[in-house]
């Protein structure tokens, strides 16, 4: 649960099915172009637009290139009720090394309420699990002394933390030292919660630039903010319409996925949000492409 965690977009074909070699090749890029992980059936993954057939192809897939290269793969499971989140974690346990669990979103349970839920879909699994903290997603937020309480479970092996920002429960939580891996979700910020004492991230504009984010994690000080500042226009302009249209169709630009489609309610992205992160991709520093 260290260093850096691609998170993979689920590619179509024409036909509007999962295109399982583009998914094959990706994964491969990111994996042999410096990333330490990979994560599937995430948000960037559309896991909540696919059948459940097509989210047993992305596992297989994802399952296979991860097994063949010696890397961990990160699966995504759980919905708002705690039910279901153990039926999903059950069903997905078999192809991951760690579960993504969302905090469930939309009902704002009690504090008390969510660290039970984790302990709940911890116990009904043999892998760990990597709680997804995201209230700008989820509407329910969470203060430092709960955060800690969850990473404290015996399931959980680190925490994905998406606080839109480093607030003060960020501080708090990573000045504790809590002995679990907190991993940024928010791609922009990874490098400054890195210098805080996160242990990585899980970055959707890896898929695009994995040598330039696994660099920017193993450099010091002074090359790891000048990756930082190189990234920065590069990610904001990924996430300029709502994630994954613009990644998707920058990766079938680069070569990577043969098709930018999405499923919807996402769209297709206006050419301008496109060109403008493509001119900030290959503005990147020689060597971090």
């Amino acid at each position: 649960m260290r260093g850096i965690h691609a998170s993979l977009v689920t590619p179509f074909t024409r036909a509007g099915e999962v295109d399982a070699a583009s998914l094959e090749r990706l994964a491969a890029h990111c994996l042999a172009n410096g990333v330490d992980g990979l994560v599937a059936l995430g948000t960037t993954g559309e896991a909540a637009l696919l059948t459940p057939e097509e989210r047993r192809t992305v596992l297989e897939v994802c399952r296979d290139v991860a097994r063949g290269s010696g890397a961990p793969l990160i699966v995504g499971a759980g919905t708002m009720g705690t039910a279901d989140s153990v039926r999903q974690a059950r069903e997905r346990a078999a192809f991951a090394d760690a579960l993504l669990v969302v905090v469930p979103y939309y009902l704002r349970p009690s504090d008390e309420a969510v660290v039970e839920h984790f302990a709940a879909v911890g116990a009904a699994v043999d892998v760990p699990l990597l709680p997804y903290n995201i209230p700008y997603r989820t509407g329910k937020a969470l203060p430092a002394e709960t955060l800690l309480r969850i990473l404290a479970l015996d399931c959980v092996a680190g925490m994905k933390h998406c606080a839109g920002g480093i607030d003060h429960d960020t501080l708090t939580m990573l000045a504790s030292s809590p002995g679990k891996a907190v991993l940024c979700g928010d791609d922009a910020y990874i490098y400054p919660m890195l210098r805080l004492g996160a242990a990585g991230g899980i970055a959707a504009c890896a898929c695009l630039a994995p040598s330039a984010y696994a660099a920017m994690a193993r450099g010091d000080g002074t090359d790891g903010l000048k990756l930082h500042n190189a990234l920065l226009p590069m990610a904001q302009a990924l996430f300029s319409e709502p994630a994954p249209a613009v990644l998707k169709a920058c990766l079938a630009e680069a070569g990577l996925i043969d098709d930018p489609a999405v499923r919807a309610p996402l769209r297709a992205p206006h050419p301008e949000s496109v060109a403008t992160a493509m001119a900030a991709f290959h503005a990147l520093p020689d060597g971090a492409l």
